[in-house]
Parts: C-alpha cells; structure tokens; sequence
C-alpha cells in the first residue's frame, strides 16, 4: 500500500492503479459483516434488488409476496453495528400493490426520484419515489420475467420488458406507450439488458436457448444471434445452430465498460462473449448450478483488476474471476435459494436476497493490525 501512495507521489504511477488494487483486495476480503443487518419487512423470498447508481445510497428490494421495500444503507447512527433500515414499503395493504412477485425492480438511472417494477401480475409500474404512487402502468398480455432500462441513453427513454411472449416489448417513457416489437425469439424472455456503451443496443435471452443482440433503431431484426460454437458446429452434434446454451438462458450482465457479456443457462454453464463481434471467448467456470425456472439476477463487480463476477449457486454465491474463469470463493450465509444479488461498486460491498426472506450483507474484512514489535516481545 505504501509502495503504491509513493509511487503515485512520485508521478511513476497512473493514480487509477491504486485505487484498483485496493478496491480488488475488499472484494477478495468479502464476508458476512456480523455488524450490519437490513431490516427484515419481506414475508416471502426475495427476487430482486438494485441500489441507485446517482449515490449509491439508496436500495430497493421487491419479494414474491408482491411487496416492494426501499431501504436506506448509510450509517446514520455511527455506531459499528448498525440496520439498514427500511424508508418506505410497497405493501400488500397498499392499493396500487403488485398483485403476484415482483420480479425486477430498478431505479430510473439518472435520480432517484422514480423507480420502475415488473411482476407475474403483468404490469410493469412507474413510481414516484416520494408519494409511493405509481405515474404510469403498462399491462403486458404474459408474466413479466424481466424489465431494463438503459444506463447510458440521452435520446431515448426506452424500457426493454420480457415477457412470457417472445417478442420483446420496448415501453416509451416519454409517450406511455409501448413504442415497438422485436420479433425473433421462439419462446418466453427470461432476460433483458442495455449495454452501458451503447444507448441503442440491447441483449436479449430467452428459453428458446437463444442470446440475441438488437440496435432498436433498425427495424429489419436483431444485429447478431450468439452462437457457443462460434459458427464451427461439427456434421456429428445435433444442437440447433445458434444457440448460446443447451438450455433456458435466464440470466444476462455485461461488464461495467460493455465489451463483454455474460450469460448463465439452465444446463448449468456461464459463457462470456465479445459484445461487439459476438464470439463466445470459450472462458471455462465449470459447473455453474442453475436451477431456477424464472430470470436470475446476478452481478459483476467494478473498479477491480481483474474483475468479478457474483452469480447465485443454490443457497451460496459462488464468485469468479470473469476473464479466468477461477473460482475464488462461496459466500456462504443464507439458509436457503439465493436469487439476486447486487454490487456497491463504492464502498465494494455485495447485498444478497434469497428465498429464506433474507437480504444479507457482505463488507471487505477489516485489514488485521500489525503487530509491533513490543507486544511480541
């Protein structure tokens, strides 16, 4: 560490450096904080969750009871062991409630004055963070697995949702109308997802085993299908062509700069790909454990060299390196299945939701004191 501040002092190093080895030594040190609880409103397990990207403060979580739960992550009592306590909550009680799961909750990306939800009961709601009631309401004919919208995007004000149709519906903010269809997929959308580098693109995934990538301004189909074998299937193997998995693909991330994306299916694999040339970069996670029918929600880390990847495996969260394909560690806390977890990139922290009704927090252990030399003695 101090070879790193002298370093950068002396001009001999790119100040970024620093900050990326100790960002990558916190999440290497992740582990249950004994110290930090998040307050406990869900009676039944938790789908999804998302923390705002404007401070990083704020965290919103939405349960298979329909309810929707915003909570507060500063200490504002100061002291070591502290909750996260609960702001506000979308109840059952509440007349504007999801009537089934929610499935994906995410704050608008530029404040935090509007949050979006998605649910089984097939509308995708607009709140308004301060009343708690709901600015718009968009019904879907299907279950909605999941909904995006994209982080970068100044000229658009797009919503992706998947739904149990195959085409994927883009909803417009500005009008309150679903603007248009992509048609391609044979079966449900399990997960949708903008890239953070470019506003107009958007990868989709669906339990038609297929991964399809999409420039919403052009109208004459998506720009590329990901294919595992990239192209090079032998006469001898019988899987339909262009498929990313040889199962349901239920889960999608890119990495924070956007030049990858990962995916996760039901045969129990992660793949990365290249998201501007769509080749599958044959990365090796081994056995990645996916049982779960609906979408799965997991995240990549941020800041780090190299970077991370945080994805759900049963009741623990299995984390890997994403350009090795090691696995470094399980996080092991949760009595039982985790679906969602989500990444803090400004303090490195990682919060977990399961069906256990739990919302867990992992912190970077604390770095041990040096002994001195007299205590030894």
């Amino acid at each position: 560490m101090l070879g790193f501040i002298s370093a950068r002092q002396a001009g001999l190093d790119d100040p970024l450096r620093l900050r990326r080895a100790e960002s990558t030594r916190r999440v290497l040190s992740l582990e249950l904080n004994k110290d930090r609880d998040v307050e406990r409103i869900h009676g039944s397990g938790i789908n999804t969750l998302d923390i705002e990207p404007v401070e990083g403060r704020y965290m919103l979580s939405g349960g298979s009871d329909g309810v929707i739960v915003l909570y507060d992550l500063e200490n504002l009592s100061r002291k070591p062991s502290y909750t996260c306590k609960a702001l506000c909550s979308v109840g059952r009680s509440h007349p504007d409630a999801h009537r089934f799961s929610v499935e994906t909750v995410q704050w608008y990306p530029h404040d935090t004055g509007m949050f979006t939800s998605s649910s089984f009961d097939k509308t995708l709601k607009i709140w308004d963070t301060n009343t708690l009631q709901p600015a718009d309401v968009f019904h879907f004919e299907g279950t909605v697995y999941s909904h995006h919208m994209s982080p970068v995007a100044t000229k658009h004000c797009l919503i992706a949702v998947g739904t149990k149709s195959p085409k994927v519906q883009l909803c417009d903010l500005k009008s309150g109308s679903c603007s248009h269809i992509l048609q391609g997929h044979r079966q449900e959308v399990l997960a949708v997802s903008w890239s953070p580098r470019h506003e107009y693109v958007l990868a989709t995934a669906s339990a038609d085993s297929k991964v399809k990538l999409w420039d919403v301004r052009r109208a004459s189909g998506c720009l590329t299908t990901l294919d595992q074998h990239n192209g090079e299937t032998s006469k001898a193997s019988s899987e339909a062509v262009n498929t990313a998995h040889n199962g349901r693909v239920n889960g999608l991330c890119y990495t924070s700069d956007g030049l990858h994306l990962l995916t996760i299916g039901t045969d129990d694999r992660m793949r990365l790909w290249n998201s501007s040339t769509g080749e599958n970069t044959l990365v090796n996670y081994g056995k990645v454990s996916n049982e779960s029918r609906k979408g799965l929600k997991f995240t990549i880390s941020c800041g780090c060299s190299p970077e991370f990847v945080f994805v759900p495996y049963g009741s623990t969260i299995a984390v890997y390196t994403i350009f090795s394909g090691e696995l470094i560690t399980m996080l092991r806390g949760h009595y039982n299945t985790v679906d969602c977890c989500v990444f803090q990139p400004n303090f490195q922290e990682l919060y977990s939701g399961s069906k256990d009704c739990n919302i867990l927090a992992w912190i970077p252990a604390l770095r041990e004191p040096v002994p001195d030399d007299v205590s030894e003695k």
